[in-house]
């Protein structure tokens, strides 16, 4: 069945209701590498129970609709879909743990052609449950790599950062592992490409692949550990675009070019393998 805009631009998604916990904002620090250096006390805060504070890009996490492009009748072949931007603005600091709802809903469609795929952008708000305060609002492009041709318009969406041409002016590195992939899904992305080999023949991986989230958290790792001494308060705003697969176990190194005061550009690259696995990166953050 093909892909068909009408159809999924009129897709209802119900409000979702979380309460999250200590527990979960640990995990999620734990499946974007917090905590690999056990001495660092900079990402201890955020994998110790005593003194916890809540990673900022968990956000992306949060009132998560599922996997939907499978579960939904939209028509999208879900084997061939990846991750292929993501923006987030962080309206206030994100606490450790509470209750928070979320509204997601598709936005836009872009048909790049046929065998060239399309692009759907999906937009999640996050509130505070009590008082119904936002907290952060999310905007992920998603790669359909199979369904191009379907008769949409060939443009649209969002425009990437530029990446300076000069020497970056910072360059964080940080190790994965081999398990990273299978403690990152238990913060609720289940899709299957990146735990069941499998699957990822199927979409022609060679192995599963970390999620783009992962990678994403990573990233927002290294702008932390760079340019925020590792205080989630002074983080304001990110958004990237996915270039290429990691894979779990491989390091990534975060290059970073500050720009304007409280702004940034980056990248993320594989050197082992010469890929630039994040491009256009944009980041925000109080100076």
């Amino acid at each position: 069945m093909a892909l068909d805009p009408d159809k999924l631009l009129a897709l209802s998604f119900p409000e979702i209701r979380q309460r999250y916990t200590a527990r979960d904002s640990i995990l999620y620090a734990l499946g974007t590498g917090y905590g690999l250096d056990p001495l660092n006390e900079g990402e201890l805060r955020f994998v110790d129970e005593t003194r916890l504070a809540a990673v900022p890009t968990m956000a992306n996490v949060l009132a998560y609709p599922g996997f939907w492009m499978r579960d939904l009748d939209t028509g999208i072949d879900w084997v061939k879909v990846v991750h292929g931007e993501q923006a987030m603005v962080l309206h206030r600091p994100l606490a450790p743990e509470g209750e928070i709802t979320g509204r997601t809903r598709i936005v836009d469609i872009v048909d790049k052609g046929p065998g060239k795929g399309a692009l759907v952008y999906v937009e999640r708000q996050i509130k505070a449950a009590e008082d119904g305060e936002l907290i952060a609002t999310l905007l992920q492009t998603v790669f359909c790599r199979g369904d191009g041709g379907f008769g949409g318009k060939p443009a649209g969406g969002h425009s990437p950062h530029p990446t300076p041409e000069r020497a970056a002016d910072l360059v964080v590195t940080l190790p994965t592992h081999a398990q990273l992939a299978l403690i990152y899904r238990l913060s609720g992305d289940l899709n299957p490409l990146h735990c069941d080999p499998a699957v990822a023949r199927k979409a022609n991986y060679p192995q599963p692949i970390l999620h783009g989230l992962a990678t994403y958290g990573i990233a927002g790792h290294a702008l932390m550990k760079g340019l925020c001494d590792y205080d989630p308060a002074r983080f304001r705003a990110i958004e990237a675009r996915f270039s290429a697969p990691v894979f779990p176990g491989e390091a990534i190194t975060t290059e970073i070019w500050r720009e304007a005061t409280g702004e940034a550009a980056f990248r993320c690259r594989v050197a082992a393998r010469e890929a630039t696995v994040i491009a256009n990166g944009r980041f925000v953050y109080a100076a």
